[in-house]
C-alpha cells in the first residue's frame, strides 16, 4: 500500500504540497482536494493545541491516514469531519506531549513559527499563537485547550466540539466557560498599534546592539519576564528572569560575552514581533517580545536547535 504523505516519498500531501499518488489502489481524488484545501486550517488546529510544529505535522500525518479511508458519501460537512480527527489525533499527543515536558531541562517554549504579515493582520489568530498566549494555554488541561481552542479561536459549534473530545454538548459549554475564566485571569495585556510596537522593538534592538544599559532599562517594563529554553542542547536560562534591573543585566553582560559575531534580524514569529539572532552567519535562536503599554513585557528565547527548524521560510497559519 503506498500512502501519501509518508516521509520517504518526495510527494506529500501532509507537507502542503503538489504530489499525488494513491491510497489503497485508489486515486487520492476528492479525499486528496478536501485535504490540502484545509491543511493550513488543521496544522493551526494541531499546533495551538501542542505547541510543536514537529508534532503538528506528526498530526496532520495521522490525520490524512484516517481521512484516506473514510467513504466521503456518508460525510455531510468534510471540514468539520477533517477538524474532529484532528482534534482527537492532536489530544491523544497532547498528553505523551505532558509527560515528556515533566522532565524537559529547563522552561519549555513552543516552538516558534516564522509568519507572514497576514498572520500578524488577523489580531485575534495572531493574538492566539503568540508565545504569551501559547504558555498561557499550556495551563489549561488537555480537554479544556482543545475546547478553548475550538470555541474561542476557531469558532467551532458546541455540537461539533463534543463529537470532537467525546464529551457532551452541556459538558463542552461547561468546559468552555471554565477555560475561557482562566484563559482571561492570566492572558496578557492588550497590545500596541503595530507601529508603537515597530518603535519599541527598533528601540530594543538598538540597545542590544550597542551595548546600552540605560537603553534596555528605559524600554524595559518593571516586570519584564525573560524565559530561555535550550532544552538542555544549548546554554540558556534555566528560571524566569523578572524584572528590568535583572533582564536588562542580563542581556547586556551576557551579549557582550558572546565570541562570534553577532547579527539581530527584525522578523514575525508567531504573529508578532520578534528578533532572530545570527552568530558568525549561524541562526543560533529566536526571540519573540510582548509588548504592552509602550514596553517591552515579557522576551521568549528560544535556543534549542530542534526548535529552530521552521524558522526557514514563512508557515501559512488559517482560521
Amino acid at each position: 500500500m503506498t500512502v501519501i504523505g509518508s516521509r520517504d516519498q518526495g510527494a506529500d500531501v501532509t507537507s502542503g504540497g503538489e504530489g499525488r499518488g494513491e491510497v489503497g489502489g485508489r486515486g487520492t481524488g476528492a479525499a486528496t482536494e478536501d485535504f490540502l484545501a484545509h491543511r493550513n486550517l488543521l496544522f493551526t488546529v494541531a499546533y495551538e493545541m501542542l505547541g510543536s510544529a514537529a508534532d503538528a505535522e506528526d498530526v496532520l500525518q495521522e490525520t490524512w491516514l484516517r481521512w484516506a479511508g473514510v467513504d466521503l458519501a456518508e460525510v455531510r460537512d468534510r471540514r468539520a469531519y477533517l477538524v474532529r480527527i484532528t482534534t482527537r489525533q492532536a489530544l491523544t499527543r497532547l498528553r505523551t506531549l505532558g509527560r515528556r515536558k515533566e522532565s524537559y531541562v529547563g522552561s519549555w517554549l513552543p516552538e516558534p513559527l516564522l509568519t507572514s504579515p497576514d498572520v500578524a493582520e488577523d489580531v485575534e489568530l495572531a493574538d492566539s499563537v503568540s508565545m504569551a498566549m501559547m504558555l498561557v494555554m499550556e495551563t489549561l488541561a488537555p480537554t479544556e485547550r482543545a475546547v478553548f481552542v475550538l470555541r474561542e479561536v476557531f469558532d467551532v459549534g458546541y455540537d461539533e466540539i463534543a463529537e470532537a473530545v467525546g464529551k457532551s454538548p452541556t459538558a463542552v459549554r461547561q468546559i468552555a466557560h471554565r477555560a475561557r475564566a482562566h484563559v482571561a485571569a492570566r492572558r496578557p495585556r492588550g497590545a500596541l498599534s503595530p507601529q508603537r510596537t515597530r518603535h519599541v522593538l527598533d528601540a530594543f534592538r538598538r540597545a542590544v546592539e550597542t551595548g546600552d544599559l540605560q537603553g534596555l532599562l528605559d524600554v524595559l517594563a518593571p516586570d519584564v519576564i525573560l524565559l530561555g529554553d535550550g532544552g538542555g542542547i544549548k546554554q540558556a536560562v534555566l528560571r524566569p528572569v523578572v524584572g528590568a534591573d535583572k533582564v536588562a543585566r542580563l542581556l547586556h553582560g551576557g551579549l557582550r560575552k558572546v565570541p562570534a559575531a553577532l547579527t539581530l534580524r527584525p522578523a514575525l514569529v508567531n504573529g508578532g514581533p520578534a528578533l532572530v539572532l545570527h552568530l558568525d552567519g549561524e541562526l543560533d535562536s529566536v526571540l519573540a517580545i510582548r509588548v504592552d503599554d509602550g514596553l517591552v513585557t515579557g522576551l521568549y528565547a528560544v535556543r534549542n536547535p530542534e526548535k529552530l527548524s521552521h524558522m526557514e521560510q514563512e508557515i501559512p497559519l488559517r482560521r
